[in-house]
């Protein structure tokens, strides 16, 4: 077994006799179509394979190597196959172990960037200031150094987060800038210019302690080769073969790494598909891949476009979605199998609408035997997975998040609900301890085991036990000042909650508290999103009369949301869907300002646009028999009811592969709120269908969208009508004053609910 960092000699080495003796047949070539087997048999010199969605990209990236070590190109631990994952590296081991029919020794060099640079680094440690022991930090690590050196500099935290930096400095270590490097332009990004400096500081600070952060194993590989070319010509004549996989996610430090190296034999295979470049926002460089062809003089192209996946439209109604991108090489998705349903675009009234529909929908497909397993809701911001978790939860329909958490799981939302039970029950310990401390103000865990120490020689609460604490000197003066400033906010946030809704107190109290300025001063890349989750939060709300009636809703919720192993429909979110395929595939929330998002657009322009039109094209290519597209009529964003209108992506949809519902999912209530009568309308498609909003039922329901002087009106409900509520189903009006109705629910309850909330059956 050869040592896989022995490099001596290797212009003279020969892959074995036996290994081409053995040649296997290439009985796994069979079954392939043309353009995979050209890219598998193209084995010396650059190439690109373009693999459009579900084309067998995996098969041909696996078959490829195979066919290297079958035909006695090359060792095993003389190619270089790098995936973006572990899973995805285990599993083309095991794949290529399978083809050539036994297990493959001394893949010594397949793995993800990561890994790969680590073993290199360890063995050349000392030449980028390193012992070969150095410890690899994680983010937390990382964010508490970067905290030391911000505080050592007197830099206001609040104004300029630790978190911010680190993610700056990420983005120049994805871009392969060392602190030297940064330009100018940039430097003003954070603390008026300090944050260059910081950067060098953190660098220093890394070797001090003899570490690396995730971003320095690729970044300090490139300097390893740059600065040491004969270090880099052994590698180059190392690696025979360089295969990558995903090359469209690659950054610039990766791609500086993998240019560096294929310079060498210059058998380099990248196999990737520029339209589903999706990760743009964490550093991805879709230009990567557009420039293959002059990077690498002579390169060929393969394009790999004969899906095995989907149904004819819709690969149709994708292709032609991504052919408005002008950033592209270009290839259409066409498959053998012919016919399937066309992709159906609806028009609901709102989110709600939105999820009864889709939730009729899975009810009919698992009437007619299709499994939940084989479908899936992916929505392109978090906050859109609450109405469909509730309306599943009401329905008896399992699920699961994918590469998230439930909604009420979340952290933000369980920051949130403490205030409220606390609110609610002073004697709530749990909820108290967990919100005591957040955002931060000074009460560190000294003080609160103080607190239960008291708490429990007194046999009393923890809020009991902090009025007693405030009036003496046991704790620190500023935990002191904080505590007393908390529990007398919760004293007047009572006071108020008792002239005002309990949507309105909420929103009070995470303003007041500091909660919302403590994710919109975070500058990391979920913090828009956690702001996002706590405005649903609270129009989640506007189904329930009061505080109570909602707080035991979500003790209900909670106790209904255990992980589900068995058959169960999927939600996630767009970008947590590439790689995964689903017989059904639902779409929702296709509207301006979501989808596309607004952020992408602001901070981009014309180049989050393209991304975004990748994304849906993901989206859409996830669907084997299926595509259902939603967008609302209305939607909560922002913390305000907004009036979007479709999303530009609709009107790029071949017409040939879609069918328009500009109904679909409406009850007969939802149809009755767009009035012929009134003055604000809504388009539901190229002005076939054109629906006017009753402006008086607007402003009741959408108090931030309508303008209007009538202040209230009689309820439009009458005693003994049927109605409809989303959280308690149908039941019976009893009686009405004003605008709130007495409901004699089915479901065996008997409410009070605002008119506002109910529709006619």
């Amino acid at each position: 077994m050869s040592d896989p960092f022995d490099l001596d000699n290797l212009s003279e080495m020969q892959p074995s006799e036996q290994m081409a003796e053995n040649n296997i047949p290439p009985f796994y070539l069979e079954g392939l179509n043309p353009p995979q087997l050209e890219a598998i048999r193209h084995i010396d010199g650059p190439i690109l394979v373009l693999a459009g969605a579900g084309t067998g990209k995996t098969r041909v990236l696996t078959t490829r190597l195979a066919h290297i070590l079958a035909t006695g190109r090359a060792y095993p631990n003389q190619i270089l196959a790098v995936t973006f994952t572990n899973k995805a590296a285990h599993e083309m081991k095991d794949r290529v172990g399978a083809i050539i029919g036994s297990a493959v020794e001394n893949m010594f060099w397949l793995g993800t960037f990561h890994s790969i640079c680590v073993k290199i680094l360890r063995r050349h440690a000392d030449l980028v200031g390193l012992g070969t022991n150095f410890t690899i930090l994680d983010q937390d690590d990382q964010l508490r150094l970067i905290k030391q050196l911000v505080r050592a500099a007197d830099i206001d935290e609040k104004r300029f987060p630790p978190r911010m930096l680190a993610g700056l400095i990420d983005s120049w270590k994805n871009k392969g800038l060392l602190p030297g490097q940064v330009p100018k332009s940039e430097a003003h990004f954070y603390a008026d210019g300090k944050g260059l400096d910081l950067y060098e500081s953190y660098q220093n600070r890394l070797k001090a302690l003899n570490a690396a952060d995730f971003g320095d194993l690729i970044l300090l590989c490139v300097t390893l080769f740059q600065k040491n070319p004969h270090i880099l010509s052994e590698y180059q004549k190392r690696f025979r073969y360089i295969l990558i996989d995903e090359y469209q996610d690659t950054n610039v430090a990766q791609y500086l790494w993998l240019r560096l190296l294929a310079m060498g034999h210059k058998n380099i295979c990248c196999v990737g598909d520029d339209d589903q470049s999706i990760y743009g926002w964490r550093g991805a460089e879709v230009g990567n891949i557009l420039k293959f062809e002059k990077d690498f003089e002579g390169a060929k192209i393969v394009r790999l476009e004969q899906n095995y996946r989907s149904t004819t439209h819709i690969l149709g109604a994708a292709s032609g979605l991504i052919n408005s991108n002008r950033d592209r090489l270009g290839k259409t998705l066409w498959t053998a199998e012919e016919g399937g349903e066309k992709v159906s675009v609806n028009a609901v009234w709102d989110g709600r609408a939105e999820a009864r529909a889709i939730g009729e929908i899975v009810e009919d497909l698992q009437r007619k035997k299709q499994p939940l397993n084989e479908m899936a809701i992916l929505v392109r911001a978090g906050f859109q997975t609450r109405e469909f978790e509730e309306n599943f939860i009401t329905l008896g329909i399992p699920y699961r998040i994918i590469g998230g958490v439930r909604f009420y799981e979340r952290a933000e939302i369980r920051d949130a609900m403490a205030y409220l039970r606390v609110l609610q029950n002073p004697d709530d310990d749990l909820a108290f301890e967990r919100i005591i401390n957040v955002p931060k103000r000074g009460i560190g865990d000294t003080t609160v085991a103080k607190l239960h120490r008291i708490a429990r020689a007194a046999g009393t609460s923890l809020v009991k036990a902090s009025i007693d604490i405030v009036e003496t000197d046991e704790i620190s003066k500023k935990a002191r000042t904080a505590l007393a400033q908390l529990l007398q906010n919760f004293d007047r946030w009572r006071t108020i909650a008792q002239d005002v809704n309990h949507l309105d107190i909420t929103d009070t109290i995470l303003e007041e508290s500091g909660y919302y300025d403590k994710w919109r001063n975070d500058k990391s890349p979920d913090a828009p999103g956690k702001l996002e989750n706590l405005a649903e939060l609270i129009r989640g709300m506007e189904a329930f009369e009061n505080l109570e009636e909602f707080l035991e809703h979500i003790s209900l919720v909670m106790e209904n949301t255990a992980e589900n192993q068995y058959d169960s429909i999927s939600i996630m979110t767009l970008h947590g869907s590439k790689g995964l395929e689903f017989d059904t595939v639902f779409l929702p929330g296709w509207e301006e300002e979501l989808f596309p998002s607004r952020r992408s657009i602001e901070e981009q322009g014309e180049r989050g646009l393209e991304e975004e039109r990748r994304l849906a094209y993901v989206g859409i290519t996830r669907a084997k028999k299926r595509a259902y597209i939603f967008y609302a009529a209305t939607r909560y964003m922002f913390g305000n009811y907004m009036t979007p209108i479709p999303s530009r992506f609709i009107e790029e949809l071949p017409k040939e592969h879609i069918v328009k519902l500009g109904q679909q999912g409406l009850t007969n209530s939802d149809q009755r709120d767009f009035n012929p009568s009134g003055n604000l309308g809504f388009n539901f498609g190229e002005g076939r269908e054109f629906y006017q909003l009753d402006r008086s039922r607007a402003k009741k329901r959408f108090p931030n969208t309508v303008s209007t002087s009538r202040k209230s009106a009689a309820s439009e409900f009458a005693i003994g009508e049927r109605v409809f509520h989303d959280k308690f189903g149908y039941g019976q009006v009893t009686e009405i004053e004003g605008n709130k109705l007495t409901i004699d629910f089915e479901m065996g309850s008997e409410r009070k609910v605002m008119d506002s909330f109910i529709k006619s059956a």
